[in-house]
């Protein structure tokens, strides 16, 4: 079911044990798929193809017997289906339709062809999930430097103008993958996308109305007073974090309607500001500065499409904080926090330190809590606090929100957030700097034990844990073990993992549960667990 599962998300159908699991399908490991492997451009016809189908997401169904039992794969199920980097797309939102995004392919604007790179993601009130493109500048045959217009400052703002050719030949098979004929091309992607899961017939959206840029995912909240609020991350060094708030409002049951709450409302981005680190605590408050608001630009010289296609520019013209690679940012259902996963930033220089961002050369990233004010997610101003400060608990400038330092895991690279039903965070690492392999770990954030983070599980060697899904009610904890084996000089007989298989074998990624062996075992308990794979 395609390559590197991210995200994970599962939805009932119709009883508690029929669902969907729905995934995404971020990037491919050529060296761990195709015996032989060298480059690219050594790729046959056929295996471009398969690296273009391989990419994207999946939806596929799942049963059980009892909640007590794993979850199977229903192999030919109505349900099931691959989108892909090829599949027919719409634009929905204040971007169709304009100059920006139309191609001699589709002069109207109106139909990308495709998604990939795409992260992590979330689920909608209304049954929808929603898959963030991230790294969607590496598909594309760049220009070597950019023209010195608006467009060509996006392109080099967007990572598009240096030259290099696209990662998989994918333009060797299609034309628009090389940005020197189609420039407008790149402008296509960068989107949050929107899908249907439980309509394997219906078409797939680009939502433009919550900007472009290299999103980790999109997590939604329903406000006080009815209307969508999406909480967004741009993962790169130096990028900023990013809201949207709905135009309309958020009705129960009424599907038509709440399918098109994103199409459009106001788009912010964060600034944060300290309040001087005491016995290291870092905290502060802030504000969302406006990019779009009542349909209207909000960012001198830029028109509202501008705004939208070049996101990333008309938040620089606004000077937001820079962040320390924002990626997972998800809210507690429990406390009604916001919760942001900062991966690392090992460029950040001694001068650039900043409260939120406390540490040059960081390697081992943070992570941040924000209370909106009068726990109104529709409203400017918002107070923040780092619960955690990751790294060897050793290290003086760590911080686990309080808890006694010597009692806690060691943690580095924090990437997607999750919650239970009691409201404690859960927390998947990638890229772990201190020499361990990564993992899922748990942190209460209230009572006597609040920041007392301890490992949940470990991944195998060369692998990132992502997806974190907790099913409190059932016990059930769901993960994506992404490209095992990924190292230096890997290949398919040089391997560095052989998961999910004993022996010597080509690794695949996949998605795993673990639940209690004994369906008794208690809240918080330690009880022995079993897992298996999908």
């Amino acid at each position: 079911m395609g390559y590197n599962c991210d995200y994970v998300g599962v939805l009932r159908h119709g009883s508690a044990n029929r669902a969907v699991l729905v995934v995404n399908n971020e990037y491919t490991n050529n060296e761990l798929m195709f015996a032989g492997y060298t480059s690219a451009e050594a790729l046959t016809d056929d295996q471009v193809g398969i690296t273009l189908n391989a990419h994207g997401m999946t939806v596929v169904e799942i049963t059980r017997k009892n909640p007590n039992s794993k979850w199977t794969y229903t192999q030919g199920a109505p349900l099931n289906r691959r989108i892909t980097a090829q599949t027919p797309f719409t634009f929905a939102g204040p971007v169709r339709g304009h100059d920006l995004v139309k191609t001699s392919a589709d002069p109207a604007g109106t139909t990308p062809l495709g998604t990939f790179g795409n992260c992590a993601g979330g689920t909608t009130p209304w049954g929808t999930v929603l898959s963030g493109e991230e790294n969607f500048n590496f598909y594309f045959t760049q220009p070597a430097a950019p023209s010195d217009d608006r467009a060509g400052r996006a392109a080099a703002r967007y990572g598009l103008a240096s030259g290099n050719r696209a990662q998989h030949d994918w333009d060797r098979l299609d034309p628009r993958f090389d940005l020197t004929r189609e420039p407008n091309e790149a402008n296509r992607h960068g989107w949050i996308v929107e899908v249907d899961p439980f309509d394997a017939s219906s078409t797939p959206r680009k939502l433009t109305a919550l900007g472009r840029f290299k999103h980790e995912g999109a997590n939604v909240t329903v406000a006080g007073d009815g209307r969508v609020v999406v909480y967004m991350g741009d993962d790169e060094r130096f990028d900023y974090m990013y809201k949207f708030v709905s135009s309309r409002t958020y009705v129960e049951g009424d599907a038509a309607g709440n399918h098109a709450l994103l199409d459009e409302g106001d788009l912010y981005v964060a600034k944060f500001n300290g309040n001087g680190s005491v016995d290291g605590i870092h905290d502060g408050d802030g504000e969302w500065l406006p990019l779009v608001v009542d349909g209207r630009s909000a960012v001198d010289g830029f028109t509202l499409e501008e705004v939208l296609v070049h996101t990333r520019l008309a938040a620089d013209a606004v000077s937001p904080t820079k962040m320390d690679r924002p990626e997972d940012v998800e809210v507690n259902p429990v406390n009604g926090r916001v919760y942001a996963a900062l991966t690392n930033n090992s460029r950040r220089a001694p001068a650039q330190v900043d409260e939120v961002n406390p540490r040059a050369n960081n390697k081992h990233g943070q992570v941040l809590e924000i209370t909106p004010r009068g726990g109104d997610h529709t409203v400017a101003g918002f107070d923040w606090k780092l619960v955690l400060v990751c790294g060897d608990p050793s290290d003086p400038q760590t911080y686990f929100n309080g808890y006694d330092k010597s009692e806690v895991s060691a943690i580095s690279c924090p990437d997607n957030v999750a919650f239970d039903g009691e409201g404690n965070l859960w927390i998947a690492t990638d890229g772990n700097a201190l020499g361990s392999c990564d993992g899922m770990y748990l942190m209460p954030l209230e009572g006597e034990h609040k920041g007392h983070l301890q490992q949940f599980l470990s991944v195998p060697a060369f692998s990132e844990c992502c997806g974190p899904l907790i099913e409190w009610d059932e016990r059930v904890v769901f993960a994506a073990v992404q490209h095992p084996g990924e190292d230096d000089g890997a290949s398919t007989t040089n391997v560095k993992s052989t998961f999910p298989y004993r022996g010597n074998t080509q690794p695949r990624p996949a998605v795993i549960m673990i639940w209690p062996q004994s369906p008794s075992a208690g809240k918080g308990t330690a009880k022995a667990a079993r897992s298996t794979k999908a």
